[in-house]
C-alpha cells in the first residue's frame, strides 16, 4: 500500500479528526487479530462484534491512527465518522482513484473465485497482478485487495460476492472495473433476490462502476445471461454451445486430472488445458481467455497460462491417498455448482463413485425443488452411493433413492455420517464431498482422513 496522510483521508471519509493530520500510515486494517504496526485501525460494528473494543490492542500494538464512530480516549490520532463500514468503502473508492492500472471486476452465482484466479493467472504472463486473496470479496474484505495495490502493481483481479440488490453496485464504484465478468446467473441468494429475474439485474450492477464501451464479458450459454444487451458497452460473449459466441471451445476430451480442449477465437483454435476435472471449468477458463485478450494478451499466451491453475482453498481440490480419490469442494454450493461436481465426479476413472452431499442453504421456498435435484442428477451421473448430510438433504437422498441410486444413507451428525463413509469405502472408489460453507462438511472430511491416517 502506497502512502497515506490523515488530512488526505478526512476529505474522502468526511469525518473529522483530533491529532495531527499529516499522521501518515502504510496500511488499512480491521480485525485486531491481525495489527498492522504503522497502520490505520478502522474500528468496524457487527452484529457479533464492536471493533471499539479492540481499540486499545490496536494502540498497544503499534497502529498510527484509529478510524471509529465512538469517542475514544488513546494518545493516537482519531479519525470520526458517522459508519465505519461506509467509511471504509470510501477509502478503498479514494485509494483505488489514485491508480491507473486496469482492473477486471468478476461477479456470478459460482465460479467467480475460481474465474479470479485463471484471470489472475492469464494477466500475470504480462502484468504484475494483485488479486482477491481466497474468497473476501465483500464490503470488508474487497476495499482490503484495493489497499494492496501499491506503485510496482500493473492490473488487478477483484472479486465481487453479493447477498442484496445494490451491494455488487456499491463495490463497483469502488473498484471501478475496466472490464466486467459474470460467470452466470443461477439461484445462489434467490431466498433474498426473490427470482432469477431479479439475481441478474443484481449481477449487471457491475456496468455502475464501469465506464461505457468497457468490455463486458458474459457466459453466452446461460439462458439468462445469452440475452444481455446493452449498446453502452461491448458485450463479449463465451460459451461451449452457442455457436455465436467470440470466445468458444470444442474437442473437451475430460480425465480424472483435468480437462484439455480447444479455445476457438478469432478463427484461430489455441490448445488449452486444465488440472481441474468437470467441464464447468471449461466455462471458468474461457471467461479468464476472454479476459485477458481483453486487456491485451496475446491469446496463445492466455491459452497456455491456464495449465498453471490451482484450485484455491476447499474447492475442487482431488486428493488421493490409500487407493481412494477424494474430492473436496467443501466451500460452498448451489444447485449450479452441485451439478457440476456430479460432472466432475461422473469423470472419475473409479470403480464406484460416491457422493457425499450437505445442504445447499440461501434456497428459501425453492429449497426442496433444487435438492430433489441434487438427487436426481446423482442417479444421472451414475453416483453408486450418496451420503446426504443435513435435514434439507433428506429431500435429496430421496429423489435419489427414487431415481435408482443403489446405495442411499441419510444423517444430521457428522460423526455418523463420517463414521458410515468409512464403513463403505474401499480402494479404488471416488469420493464427492459438496455443501454449502454454513455446514462445516469439511468436518466429515477431515474426521475420514483422520481414520484413515491421511
Amino acid at each position: 500500500m502506497k502512502v497515506l496522510t490523515i488530512s488526505e483521508i478526512l476529505h474522502a471519509v468526511n469525518g473529522r479528526c483530533t491529532g495531527n493530520t499529516e499522521t501518515e500510515f502504510s496500511a488499512v486494517y480491521t480485525d485486531s487479530r491481525k495489527p498492522a504496526s504503522g497502520g490505520l485501525f478502522i474500528a468496524l460494528e457487527g452484529g457479533r462484534f464492536d471493533g471499539h473494543d479492540f481499540i486499545k490492542n490496536a494502540v498497544s500494538d503499534g497502529a498510527a491512527a484509529v478510524m471509529c464512530r465512538k469517542e475514544t480516549d488513546v494518545p493516537l490520532p482519531v479519525i470520526y465518522v458517522n459508519d465505519t463500514r461506509e467509511a471504509l468503502l470510501s477509502l478503498a473508492e479514494y485509494y483505488r482513484s489514485q491508480f491507473s492500472i486496469p482492473v477486471a471486476g468478476i461477479t456470478g452465482s459460482v465460479g467467480k473465485t475460481t474465474v479470479k484466479e485463471m484471470t489472475a493467472l492469464v494477466l500475470s504472463t504480462k502484468y504484475n497482478t494483485v488479486k482477491t486473496q481466497g474468497n473476501l470479496n465483500n464490503d470488508i474484505g474487497m476495499p482490503m485487495t484495493i489497499f494492496s495495490i501499491d506503485e510496482t502493481s500493473e492490473a488487478a483481479v477483484i472479486e465481487m460476492g453479493m447477498n442484496h440488490k445494490g451491494e455488487i453496485s456499491r463495490l463497483a464504484r469502488v473498484s471501478k472495473p475496466d472490464i466486467g465478468i459474470i460467470t452466470n446467473i443461477g439461484v445462489s441468494h434467490i431466498e433474498n433476490l426473490g427470482s432469477r429475474e431479479n439475481i441478474l439485474k443484481a449481477k449487471l450492477e457491475i456496468l455502475n462502476g464501469m465506464k461505457k464501451g468497457s468490455p463486458l464479458i458474459l457466459n453466452g450459454d446461460n439462458d439468462l445471461l445469452s440475452g444481455v444487451s446493452n449498446d453502452d458497452y461491448d458485450i463479449i460473449f463465451f460459451g461451449i454451445e452457442n455457436d455465436k459466441c467470440a470466445v468458444g471451445a470444442e474437442n473437451i476430451e475430460q480425465s480424472p486430472d483435468g480437462v484439455k480442449f480447444l479455445i476457438k477465437y478469432g478463427g484461430n483454435k489455441y490448445n488449452a488445458y486444465i488440472p481441474s476435472a468437470g467441464i464447468h471449468n471449461v466455462y471458468n477458463a474461457l471467461a479468464a481467455f476472454t479476459a485477458g485478450i481483453s486487456l491485451g494478451i496475446e491469446p496463445r499466451k492466455a491459452a497456455d497460462a491456464l495449465k498453471n491453475y490451482v484450485p484455491a482453498g476447499m474447492r475442487q481440490k482431488i486428493t488421493r491417498k490409500s487407493g481412494i480419490t477424494f474430492i473436496e469442494d467443501c466451500y460452498n454450493a448451489s444447485p449450479d455448482s452441485v451439478r457440476a461436481g456430479l460432472g466432475a465426479l461422473a469423470a472419475m476413472d473409479s470403480k464406484r463413485r460416491i457422493a457425499v452431499l450437505g445442504d445447499m442453504l440461501e434456497l428459501g421456498g425453492y429449497s426442496e425443488k433444487a435438492h430433489r435435484e441434487s438427487g436426481k442428477r446423482a442417479a444421472e451421473n451414475n453416483v453408486d452411493i450418496l451420503l446426504a448430510y443435513g435435514t434439507a438433504s433428506e429431500y435429496t437422498a430421496d429423489e435419489a433413492e427414487k431415481n435408482g441410486v443403489k446405495e442411499v444413507y441419510s444423517y444430521t451428525d457428522s460423526s455418523a455420517a463420517a463414521e458410515k463413509l468409512l464403513s463403505v469405502l474401499k480402494e479404488g472408489d471416488a469420493v464427492l464431498f459438496k455443501a454449502s460453507r454454513g455446514m462445516k462438511l469439511e468436518n466429515v472430511l477431515n474426521t475420514v482422513y483422520e481414520k484413515l491416517g491421511i
